[in-house]
Formats: structure tokens, C-alpha cells, sequence
């Protein structure tokens, strides 16, 4: 498939999936297979192609937040995520309106919804005009699948023979599956996360301070004082990762570290940017995010080495998704890191927890 002949691609496609069919296609995540996730008929015809999935429900692709509000209901916490985070390798679960079924609701009448970043299959979508699935294109136990030619060698025998279409975008990015995120409380947990190294990480460091903050304004206290007493007199660069769910007081956290240093600007977000740079004493603190960073050379092209050469203080939020990475950058440097976990007690209350350098 090119870009010159997507046309004629999506058009074939769509007739597919309105006669029921399977539609194997490209993700930024892996390959995945398409019905019509309103279709009860093609949705049976999917699961048989799966060959075993219990109890666990199918998510959907929609193109937008406006096509999802047809399906699901919106909360505030889901429409943070969808204004924020999306398109990109989330899925979000909310409660179904009634009007899709099983399997692609589950036995709580939730249903799992995506907006992929990956244009063509945006555009898929948007000229079919209903959801479609957005399963793996593997069959049950199988690994996933980043290329065509893997997934017909995994494929049994059965199940490739239900597949009408496939759409062959070449070699993906080893990218890992979409973290899913249950919405439906109007609270927020992870149901799957990418990367477990950060939690390996802190179990060898000490514990500074552990509190529960009750308010914004104390989480960003917390980070005033951690400031304070622990950066401000540094010198040199200091990597502060910091891990948690998405609103769990991250950025309310840095903008504390900021107030600490002297920063006299608004702290803000830097998901758009990656990194935002905050002035103070003759030195920078850089605020950095790596939610919409792929991979290793997106990190590299990010600018956190450019920072930690001229010695500035950096907070990375997310930094659990390229630990791993990060840490090897600061052993090799031999720059001190911080690691920061904000976990959810309740709507207003959180815990952080602040580990040491060792």
C-alpha cells in the first residue's frame, strides 16, 4: 500500500466491512482486524477467527471524540483524556449508551474505545462511518503482529481462511500494545501498562518522605519543600523521573519543584511540547514529557541530553515509559536521579512518594 492508491484501498475496505467481512490493517501499534463493531453478524464471525477469548471484551477504533459520544458516555475524566491524550495508543473505557453489543461490551456494560494515531486508519474509519474493532490481528496466544508476513505464518489454518482483506503497510514499529484506562468511575486506573522498570527501580532506593496530599495545592507544596531541601543547593544536572496515572498530580508536583528553584513563570503541561524551559537563578529547569514520544530515537531527539550537558534540572513526567533508557543515560553520566510515584487514594486524594538517588 502507498499513499497514492489509499483511495482505492479504503474504498475496497469499506465495501468489506459492510458485507460483514474481516479487514486485517495497520495500527501504530501492530497490525489489527476490522468488522463492524455494530454488526452482530461480522462480531461472532471475529471471534471464531480469534479461536478463544473468554470473558474478555473487544475494544473499537472510532475517528473521532464526536463518533465515540455516539456510542459511549463521557465523563470528565474521559473527556480530559480524549482533549489531552488522543489520537494515540490509549484505550478508553466507558460506559456503553446500548446501542453496541457484545463482545465489544462486557458483562459491566463497558466498552473500550480508540482513536488511533496512524492517518490511514483514521481515514478508514471516517469513510466507513461506524466503529470498527480494534482487536490484535493475532489469534489467542499468539505474539502480535508487526508484519503481514508474520502474521499469516502464526495464523491457523481456520482462521485465515475468515480473513477477506488485508491491507499490507509494510514492517511496523515494534511499538507495545495500547495501556487501557477504566474511566467509568470518573477516576482513572491503568488496566495495562507498557513498562514495569520503573517499579523494579524503586524497590532498590530509599525512601525519602511518603504523604498523602488532599488538594493540588498540596501536592505542590510537597514539591516545594522536596526542591527546597534537595535541588535547589545542587549543582549540576538532576533528573527527576516522575511516575503515575494520567491527573494523578504530576504536573501540580513540578510546578512546586519550579516555585522551589525561584521559576517565576506558570508552570504548565509539556505534553505538546515535549519540553517546556523555565528560567531561574542563571539556570533552567526543563520540564519534560514523554507520553507522545514512540521510541528510543524520539527520546534521543527529544533534547533531554542537550539539557543534562548544560547541567539543568529536568522533571520528566511519565518517565516509567523509557526508564530503562533514562536510567542508562544518568548512570553513564553520573547524574543523580530522583524517582517520584503518584498513585490515586481517592477523587481528591493522592500519595506520593519520593525515593532517593541510591
Amino acid at each position: 500500500m502507498t499513499n497514492n492508491n489509499w483511495d482505492e484501498v479504503i474504498k475496497t475496505a469499506v465495501k468489506v466491512l459492510n458485507k460483514g467481512g474481516l479487514v486485517v490493517y495497520p495500527t501504530e501499534t501492530c497490525y489489527g482486524i476490522a468488522v463492524d463493531a455494530t454488526n452482530e453478524k461480522a462480531l461472532s464471525k471475529l471471534l471464531s477467527y480469534k479461536t478463544f477469548r473468554g470473558s474478555k471484551p473487544i475494544s473499537v477504533a472510532v475517528s473521532s471524540k464526536e463518533m465515540a459520544e455516539k456510542y459511549v458516555s463521557l465523563n470528565d475524566m474521559a473527556e480530559n483524556i480524549y482533549k489531552n491524550y488522543l489520537p494515540g495508543p490509549i484505550t478508553v473505557v466507558s460506559m456503553n449508551r446500548g446501542n453496541l453489543k457484545p463482545p465489544v461490551v462486557s458483562r459491566q456494560g463497558s466498552t473500550g474505545i480508540r482513536i488511533p494515531d496512524y492517518k490511514f486508519t483514521l481515514k478508514l474509519i471516517e469513510a466507513f462511518g461506524r466503529p470498527i474493532t480494534a482487536t490484535s490481528a493475532n489469534v489467542s496466544y499468539k505474539p502480535h503482529p508487526y508484519s503481514i508476513d508474520q502474521l499469516i505464518k502464526d495464523l491457523p489454518k481456520k482462521s485465515s481462511s475468515l480473513i477477506d482483506m488485508y491491507i499490507d503497510d509494510g514492517e511496523l514499529p515494534r511499538n507495545v500494545p495500547s495501556t487501557i484506562l477504566d474511566t467509568t468511575m470518573n477516576t482513572l486506573t491503568v488496566l495495562r501498562e507498557g513498562k514495569h522498570k520503573f517499579e523494579d527501580a524503586i524497590l532498590q532506593s530509599t525512601l525519602l518522605e511518603e504523604k498523602v496530599t488532599k488538594t493540588p495545592e498540596e501536592t505542590s507544596e510537597m514539591g516545594f519543600e522536596f526542591s527546597s531541601e534537595y535541588l535547589k543547593e545542587n549543582k549540576g544536572s538532576i533528573v527527576v523521573a516522575l511516575s503515575g496515572e494520567l491527573g494523578a498530580g504530576k504536573t501540580q508536583f513540578t510546578k512546586g519543584v519550579g516555585k522551589g528553584l525561584g521559576v517565576e513563570e506558570l508552570v504548565n503541561s509539556p505534553t505538546y511540547t515535549i519540553i517546556n524551559e523555565y528560567e531561574y537563578e542563571k539556570s533552567v529547569l526543563a520540564h519534560m514529557d514523554t507520553w507522545r514520544l514512540m521510541d528510543e530515537e524520539d527520546l534521543n531527539r527529544s533534547g533531554l541530553m542537550e539539557h543534562l550537558n548544560k547541567g539543568n534540572i529536568v522533571v520528566i513526567e511519565w518517565a516509567d515509559k523509557f526508564y530503562q533508557e533514562i536510567e542508562e543515560i544518568c548512570r553513564k553520566e553520573n547524574i543523580p536521579m530522583y524517582k517520584v510515584t503518584f498513585k490515586y487514594i481517592s477523587l481528591e486524594e493522592r500519595e506520593v512518594k519520593i525515593y532517593g538517588t541510591n
